[in-house]
């Protein structure tokens, strides 16, 4: 048997009973942990979603916006160029930036992943670490 301080009188436990009550923590402890995890995820998941859902309506917008501009500034180009000539340097122009956007877009992409909980991770090595701090103390 060993001696464990309840509040502040100690009794007399069982190591079974000890080991039982340390294996239903333990049990419990990582059950929170997952649920933990799951929440976080739940919760970016969310956030990702109304953001890129903002993006898309921006990029509609964007889109006719682009083509109106578009077509002012070959209208404007036809004054000095040909207008096929004119439609051919914006389109060079056009692709160039699409080009630097999609090499951007691809780096932040990267920046991004992956897409792991931290907060449970860190929640799950303080755990561990202060179950490690208890079972030194146990034995000593």
């Amino acid at each position: 048997m060993a001696s464990v301080t309840n509040g502040s009188r100690a009794s007399e436990v069982p190591i079974a009973d000890l080991a039982k009550q340390l294996s239903d923590q333990t049990s419990r402890l990582a059950h929170l942990e997952i649920e933990l995890a799951k929440r976080e995820l739940a919760m970016k998941g969310k956030r990702a979603g109304i953001g890129a859902g903002m993006f898309g309506g921006a990029g509609a917008l964007g889109f006719y916006a682009l083509g109106a501009l578009l077509a002012c500034t070959i209208f404007a180009l036809a004054t000095a160029v040909a207008a096929w000539l004119s439609a051919l340097i914006v389109a060079v122009v056009l692709a160039v930036g699409a080009a630097a956007l999609a090499l951007n877009g691809k780096k932040r992409v990267a920046q991004a992943t992956p897409p792991i909980p931290e907060q449970a991770g860190e929640s799950v090595k303080e755990d561990v670490r202060w179950a490690k701090s208890r079972a030194q103390t146990a034995r000593q």
